[in-house]
């Protein structure tokens, strides 16, 4: 066994018991060392319960002196006497982490007694004081139209060039309900400091998180590479995932922290954890989960989140363990949209034979039938297209960063991809009408196909996909 690896073992296995001395290994470092822990309270991020209108989770980070996960919570008053009408929380027991940036405590507080539709502030507390207020509104109870975001992987120069997207989409989206990240929040290998990346992505989105809620779906570089007892390679989840996200504890049996069902006002959002699935033996457990949550589903629209695209746009293969499978399943419940990341391109594909299949078909008038697959990369990592990018998808790209908006109505769902400069570069709409579900694409000025010509990127740039 080579020495890298013998050394990722031994990380990961720090890691898994939530310890990170800053003796191992040395990795660069943000410059000026900003995330050191304190004794306010910061990476502070708002997630949801299953049922958004009456369940909401909080999770920030303080230094170690801060022993109890405290809030205040009050309903949004329009004057400023907030802390008059706040009740103080507490939540569960705060989990230690030891990293780069010093000893610090998580805290996660779960709300399972809000009113639908309904704005309340909050704060919460570190050692020597508490936050700012900060603002945020539960779903309706039934069906109404909102709009979220979907973030591919952000992973590489997370605060440098990634947080260009995610703050793009965030101020060009008029109140999204959610955003949703795909996977590979962070790259956890060896670009910087594991907690340094974390911080720069709770930076780079900053009060957004704590008001907006976040559903993330877990990716390959959430996990570290870790030896078992025989020295066989394995994969342990990373420690930041589960003490940054407050998640829904209703998933998968062996995937119980990465895998989670949310429905928001008429839209149930399933995720899945491709990485336990592929490399740690859950792939027909989540399956079964997977086909419960489809099967027992009243919600209006059926949208599945994972970080490995079952067809892929860069890589040589597509994941085939996971379209065997997962995709029957997807097809039986005839699921609207599966989101994906991982790739580091752009694919947009609505039939599995290819786009002269998909087009035919629409020109026909016959309906959409299984899922829409998008895949989608907010960073800075590109790989190039592979061979079946040109006629597969429907619309793709390279050396591209995007971000997605989603808007959701009783009878559509208008999807509109957007280059990280504010060009539309895809836009398509799946329409339910006399009980069949219809794609439609409407009349729309886009981009041209953004790819690279041998060594020369679409920007008139080197271009910077490699091959994967």
């Amino acid at each position: 066994m080579h020495h890298r690896t013998l050394l990722a073992g031994l990380i990961a296995a720090c890691l898994f018991s939530h310890s990170l001395s800053a003796a191992t290994p040395e990795l660069p470092r943000t410059p000026g060392l900003p995330y050191q822990v304190s004794g306010l309270a910061d990476r502070i991020v708002l997630t949801p319960g299953a049922d958004p209108s009456r369940q909401m989770a909080i999770s920030y980070r303080t230094d170690a002196r801060q022993t109890v996960s405290e809030i205040q919570l009050a309903p949004a008053l329009d004057g400023p006497l907030l802390a008059q009408r706040a009740r103080t929380l507490t939540g569960e027991t705060p989990r230690t982490l030891r990293s780069e940036n010093g000893d610090a405590r998580y805290h996660h507080v779960r709300l399972d007694d809000l009113q639908p539709d309904q704005a309340y502030v909050y704060r919460v507390k570190g050692h020597d004081g508490w936050s700012e207020w900060l603002q945020f509104r539960t779903a309706q109870a039934g069906f109404a139209p909102f709009r979220f975001i979907y973030l591919g992987d952000v992973q590489n120069d997370i605060l440098a060039l990634a947080s260009r997207t995610v703050r793009q989409a965030l101020q060009n989206t008029a109140n999204p309900a959610l955003v949703v990240h795909a996977g590979d929040l962070v790259s956890q290998r060896d670009d910087l400091a594991h907690d340094d990346e974390w911080g720069e992505w709770s930076q780079a989105g900053g009060f957004h998180y704590a008001q907006v809620p976040q559903l993330p779906a877990v990716g390959n570089h959430e996990y570290v590479d870790h030896l078992d007892d025989q020295g066989h390679e394995t994969r342990l989840l990373g420690p930041h995932w589960p003490l940054q996200f407050a998640l829904p504890r209703n998933g998968a049996e062996g995937a119980a922290e990465t895998s989670y069902r949310v429905d928001y006002q008429g839209v149930r959002f399933i995720v899945l954890d491709g990485t336990s699935a592929l490399d740690l033996g859950t792939l027909e457990r989540q399956g079964r989960w997977l086909d419960t949550q489809l099967a027992g589903s009243e919600a209006r629209w059926n949208i599945v989140v994972v970080h490995q695209p079952l067809f892929t746009c860069a890589r040589p293969e597509d994941s085939e363990p996971l379209k065997q499978a997962w995709k029957p399943i997807l097809d039986r419940h005839d699921v609207d949209l599966v989101l994906q990341g991982h790739d580091h391109c752009y694919s947009r594909l609505s039939h599995p034979a290819g786009q002269a299949q998909a087009s035919q078909r629409r020109q026909a008038g016959e309906p959409q039938q299984g899922p829409v697959y998008l895949v989608s990369v907010a960073g800075s990592k590109m790989y190039g297209l592979n061979d079946r990018a040109a006629d597969q998808p429907d619309r793709s790209a390279e050396d591209t960063q995007l971000y997605q908006t989603v808007e959701v109505t009783a009878e559509r769902l208008e999807v509109r991809s957007y280059t990280v400069g504010g060009h539309l570069y895809d836009a398509f709409d799946l329409v339910r009408q006399d009980g069949h579900k219809y794609l439609r694409q409407p009349a729309l000025e886009l981009l041209p196909p953004r790819t690279c010509e041998g060594n020369q990127g679409p920007d008139g740039l080197p271009c910077s996909a490699r091959d994967k």
